[in-house]
């Protein structure tokens, strides 16, 4: 669950949930997160996925944004790379961090925002959260070459 405050700080906080039986990867992502199906302000997308070697098993992330509980506790976020392959043809990295998840998704509401009309509306409705996306490149986020993301302040010290 993702949230942006008014200096365009990010910051994150994760669940892991299984979906349950007959539950389907999007219905286990809004329960975790209370969030009915036609929740109006929110944005519920998965985001990436990737293989935990030591469990077997695929993990899909879902990244939800905004927060629906604004005041719960959050990891905040500062300038870090996208994690990456060594190599063309081995693009799984061989350590990722919660943080590294949470930039990707992030990168990946930017270029919705930027190219889905109805995430595009919905994330708009958020001035902070808007501002902070915009300041995102808008490029697919496994398209970002050597760039780094940088958030809140220093990205607008940038521009």
């Amino acid at each position: 669950m993702l949230h942006a405050d008014h200096t365009g700080t990010w910051s994150y906080r994760h669940l892991t949930v299984p979906p349950g039986p007959g539950e389907s990867p999007d219905e286990a992502a809004r329960r975790a997160c209370e969030l009915a199906p036609g929740a109006p302000d929110s944005v519920v997308h998965s985001t990436s996925w990737r293989y935990d070697r030591e469990r077997a098993r695929v993990v899909l992330t879902y990244a939800v944004c905004p927060d629906p509980v604004p005041g719960a506790p959050r990891a905040v976020l500062g300038d870090l790379p996208i994690a990456r392959g060594p190599a063309p043809a081995s693009p799984s990295p061989e350590r990722i961090e919660m943080a590294n998840v949470a930039a990707h998704a992030i990168q990946h509401l930017a270029f919705l925002m930027a190219t889905d009309p109805v995430v595009g509306e919905t994330l708009a409705r958020r001035p902070a959260i808007a501002a902070a996306l915009r300041s995102c490149s808008p490029v697919p986020a496994g398209e970002l070459g050597t760039t780094q993301i940088t958030f809140g302040r220093a990205a607008a010290a940038g521009r």
